[in-house]
């Protein structure tokens, strides 16, 4: 019986490997893109707790330079703020572009796994029928020893 080779063995290799590629650029973006977004979420959380603290420090009474100050610490973190929540609109662009990339290298690996599991069915069959073929002969030669005899 012949050995089975995959004419697309290499090919296949190959865009495993940019499969897995891929499957590591996803998750370092990933990766960064959560990273980003707890940043951003400290940042929000860090805001609310200065404006609850301010809201304390008003009822209690304050001094217009310590409200001037709280003032202009929470107008620089609303700045710091939205650089941020731009990082985090490119972190997930970027994310969902590794996402895309993989999927389609997952689909095409498929495809040649898919095309090297047909192939094999039909490598099988063929050999399946080489085989009853030389049974066929075997026991025709078989007979015919048998009726010269």
């Amino acid at each position: 019986m012949m050995q089975y080779t995959y004419r697309f063995e290499k090919i296949l290799v190959v865009r495993e490997q940019e499969k897995n590629e891929s499957e590591i650029a996803y998750k370092e973006s990933v990766r960064a893109f959560e990273e980003i977004a707890t940043k951003l979420y400290d940042l929000l959380k860090k805001k609310e707790d200065l404006i609850n603290f301010q809201q304390q420090r008003l009822t209690i009474g304050a001094s217009i330079d310590e409200i001037s100050h709280y003032a202009n610490f929470i107008d620089s973190m609303e700045k710091t703020i939205a650089d941020v929540q731009q990082k985090v609109v490119q972190a997930r662009s970027k994310m969902n572009w590794h996402e895309q990339k993989l999927l389609e290298k997952n689909l095409e690996v498929r495809k040649f796994e898919k095309m090297r599991e047909k192939d094999f069915d039909a490598f099988r069959e063929e050999q399946n029928r080489i085989e009853a073929k030389q049974l066929d002969e075997l026991s025709s030669l078989a007979y015919n020893k048998r009726e010269i005899r």
